[in-house]
């Protein structure tokens, strides 16, 4: 116990500067890029099919797009994607992905708006079509239906399924050790190989990601109390 209060001493320090430098920016940006993601992919996929033939071949494409990159990153394992932009395509001479943090962000940012938007469009529907029919009776547009009416009642219940999702990413960023990303996860197995403390180094990097899930988690309960003040 002594010396894993010693190593926790020696080492914690670094673990947490990996973890402002690379962890949480990449959890912050790939989660902002996914919710972006998320809320046009389930805007699309739940839109209904207007009635002129062109603007309707457009959004059936739109749907079927939608619904194809949703089952496809929801159907393959993130470390497959990873290898997949990292390693495959510029392998195939497409070089843009082949700086780790672009692929990784990517990848991140992809995979959590596949998973996000199945939570933001069942959110969406869950809103009763009878406030959607007062808001057009009191001359909203569809427009403004969606933007005053619509969407803030989604996101205050699609906040629970949306910090998961969260936190998921949270804990998936060390999967991007695995294309040379220096973050939190993979400094730890560095220290490891070099002081042989395999076990302690592990649990020590677990309790830094038990700590930053745990913050999440409070910030969570805070924010649902703060968006539930004005619900009956």
């Amino acid at each position: 116990m002594t010396q894993f209060i010693q190593l926790a001493i020696q080492y914690l320090p670094s673990l947490l500067m990996a973890a402002i430098t690379y962890t949480l920016p990449l959890t912050a940006i790939s989660f902002i890029l996914g919710l972006i993601f998320a809320i046009l992919t389930a805007l699309i996929r739940i839109a209904k099919l207007p009635s002129e033939t062109v603007a309707k071949l457009i959004i059936s494409v739109l749907k079927t797009l939608a619904a194809f990159y949703v089952w496809l990153f929801r159907s393959t394992p993130m470390i497959v994607q990873l290898f997949i932009v990292f390693y495959g395509l510029p392998n195939a001479h497409i070089n843009f992905f082949a700086n780790a943090w672009v692929s990784a962000i990517t990848v991140f940012s992809l995979n959590t708006g596949a998973y996000a938007s199945e939570s933001v469009r069942a959110a969406i529907l869950s809103v009763p079509k009878v406030q959607k029919e007062a808001a057009e009776s009191l001359g909203m547009t569809n427009r403004q239906v969606y933007w005053r009416v619509v969407l803030p009642q989604a996101a205050r219940i699609s906040i629970p399924p949306l910090s998961n999702s969260l936190i998921s990413l949270l804990k998936d960023t060390s999967l991007a050790s695995v294309i040379t990303i220096v973050e939190m996860f993979y400094l730890s197995q560095q220290i490891a190989a070099e002081n042989y403390k395999i076990l302690s180094m592990y649990v020590l990097v677990a309790m830094v990601y038990a700590l930053l899930t745990t913050i999440l988690t409070v910030g969570q309960h805070y924010l649902e109390r703060y968006t539930s003040r004005f619900t009956i």
